[in-house]
């Protein structure tokens, strides 16, 4: 019986393997690329259609872009759609950023005149007209007690409504009503609301007080009577934080039925690959099925990842349990876009206000039915 014949002729030489680059697959196998180095003559690989798929949202980055962007990018590292994706990049993020040209979202804005050049900034929004409204909930959205403090002062006769004792419940034109609390006037005709994107920092209380008395949100911005949260973070997860005095806003903005996307950055160690594929197709939670709206993986190096997740909904703790039920060990969790606003390169612990483009999405997304 007659051996096979090898290519190349019965005993001749084999035709010599392509050199390898550090980070290739296995021996026999072709490059792989790791987001290093330029392919070849090769075929696409995931990593051109990346940076197609970024070529193609630039339309949208351009509404809060500062400056031009490259598009000349070969590949897409993590959240560099806003430069720095949250405060201090690892030295891989940097240098994707640097590779891809990318300038980030725009400084943050110059404070006004008088303002100091640190967190305490913030921008204003015409109120709208909402109308009569419960005296309690008048009071808390003039910020001069809270909502369970509002209930209270009424319920203790504290409250006068054109100089008659104000009862629980009772419905105030706060155009044309006269409310005082203790005696003294309050304004609550509202003609603008505050608005205020933070970065939040990890180990910072998303909350008004703090019973073990660590540091919280309202500690790293102008102290605004009746400014709210948009969305809770964790206690050591980072990133966009919005803040404003509208609290109809701040309802709708968080209400399920208005599907207001989210962007998280995980730093995580597993099989990010295999959790993408997971992932793409839902993730049972105990509290029910999460399908994500998009997820990536981007490798980061010493078998860390970048899993990149964007849901539209806000359970407790979510994108925590969604990398726990696929495998993956969360060593760092930022949020880099909330609705329209993105993270940008705004420092961890700063603060900037809306810019025009993200005022009208927003009032877009709360005037919505």
């Amino acid at each position: 019986m007659t051996p096979p014949r090898r290519s190349g002729g019965e005993g001749g030489p084999r035709k010599p393997a392509a050199p390898k680059r550090p980070g290739d697959g296995r021996p026999g196998t072709a490059p792989r690329s790791k987001g290093r180095g330029e392919p070849t003559g090769k075929a696409p690989t995931a990593r051109d259609f990346r940076a197609a798929r970024a070529e193609g949202r630039s339309a949208e980055r351009g509404a809060t872009r500062r400056g031009a962007e490259s598009r000349g990018a070969e590949g897409r590292g993590p959240d560099t759609r806003g430069g720095k994706p949250h405060g201090d990049v690892t030295g891989a993020e940097r240098r994707l950023a640097e590779k891809r040209g990318a300038t980030g979202g725009g400084r943050p804005p110059r404070p006004a005149p008088g303002q100091p050049a640190n967190s305490k900034a913030g921008g204003t929004v015409k109120a709208r007209d909402e109308g009569p409204m419960r005296v309690q909930r008048a009071l808390a959205r003039a910020g001069v007690v809270s909502r369970r403090g509002a209930d209270q002062a009424v319920a203790d006769g504290r409250v006068q409504v054109n100089g008659v004792v104000a009862t629980v419940g009772q419905v105030v034109d706060t155009a044309r009503d006269r409310i005082t609390l203790d005696g003294r006037p309050v304004e609550t005709h509202v003609t603008a609301h505050r608005w205020i994107v933070l970065h939040k920092p990890a180990a910072v209380m998303t909350t008004r007080k703090d019973p073990q008395g660590r540091a919280t949100v309202f500690d790293l911005v102008e102290d605004v009577p009746g400014l709210v949260y948009v969305g809770r973070l964790d206690f050591m997860t980072e990133g966009v934080l919005l803040l404003t005095t509208d609290g109809t806003a701040a309802h709708a903005l968080t209400h399920p039925s208005r599907e207001v996307e989210r962007t998280y950055v995980a730093t995580v160690r597993g099989d990010a690959v295999s959790a993408v594929r997971q992932a793409r197709d839902g993730v049972e939670l105990e509290d029910g099925l999460v399908v994500p709206r998009d997820v990536q993986a981007h490798p980061l190096g010493a078998r860390r990842w970048a899993f990149e997740i964007t849901i539209a909904e806000g359970k407790t703790h979510e994108v925590r349990r969604i990398c726990d039920a696929l495998g993956l060990e969360v060593e760092r969790l930022v949020r880099t876009q909330f609705g329209p606003i993105r993270l940008g390169n705004l420092e961890s612990g700063k603060a900037r206000a809306l810019t025009a483009a993200e005022r009208t999405v927003i009032d877009a997304l709360v005037s919505a039915r």
